[in-house]
């Protein structure tokens, strides 16, 4: 059930199940590397199904849009919030930017900016390249974000991060995060790669979090989910090329 939970909450695809509560969804989060990894995969598909009659670039955008679609643009309106909330002069003043629901400048420069370096990632990979760099890199984006819930003291007593937070459970995170860079290993040194990349990014968008907004929200994971996805994609589009996948 707490699949079918992670599902509903991620995804905007029929098969899932709305938790009823706030520990129903905090003990979904293990599960969302896993549906990250499949809207990836399905990104990809996009892009192998399109990039024949297409070609390389609209597959491309194609199969970027499509996760957006999929996921109901949620982790991009938190990169867009994060990206807002950095134009305040207060941690509070820049939590209380981050819930406003309009989008500034500095959120449609993120979400451009974002949407652009995904797109010119994934455009030089084969189709079958892109199914396994997209599902790798949402994956690792997802797992980062968990490790981020896990890890991070939140910014305030209520929002989305401190529920999610309240109710995790140690042991069944860190399966995930295990299970989450195992596999990616596994793909051989371009996943190893993409992990210490996306890992940089997460670190990177933590200390913005800590130092401006005074620790974790909601928004703060979206972005942390987005900006990790972003490393991957770039690290596996530099480097597929020369190290390949382990069984090549």
């Amino acid at each position: 059930m707490s699949l079918r939970y992670a599902w509903a909450f991620l995804t905007r695809l029929p098969g899932g199940a709305h938790p009823p509560t706030e520990r129903d969804l905090g003990r979904s989060v293990p599960w969302f590397p896993l549906v990250g990894a499949i809207v990836g995969a399905l990104s990809g598909a996009m892009f192998w199904a399109v990039w024949q009659p297409l070609g390389a670039q609209l597959a491309a955008v194609v199969a970027v849009a499509s996760g957006v679609v999929v996921t109901g643009a949620f982790h991009e309106d938190g990169l867009a919030d994060t990206a807002d909330a950095l134009g305040g002069t207060t941690p509070k003043e820049r939590r209380e930017i981050m819930k406003d629901s309009r989008l500034g400048t500095f959120g449609t420069l993120a979400l451009v900016l974002a949407t652009l370096v995904q797109v010119f990632a994934v455009m030089p990979l084969a189709a079958r390249d892109a199914i396994i760099a997209m599902a790798l890199a949402h994956g690792v984006g997802r797992a980062l974000a968990v490790t981020a819930m896990a890890t991070m003291r939140a910014a305030s007593g209520t929002g989305l991060g401190h529920g999610y937070a309240a109710h995790l459970r140690a042991a069944p995170c860190a399966l995930s995060m295990l299970v989450s860079y195992g596999a990616a290993f596994a793909l051989g040194p371009v996943g190893v790669f993409a992990v210490g990349a996306a890992t940089g990014g997460a670190l990177a968008v933590g200390l913005v979090a800590r130092f401006r907004f005074g620790g974790m929200t909601g928004d703060v994971l979206g972005a942390t989910a987005q900006v990790s996805q972003m490393a991957a994609l770039v690290a596996v589009s530099r480097l597929h090329d020369d190290f390949g996948w382990f069984w090549a």
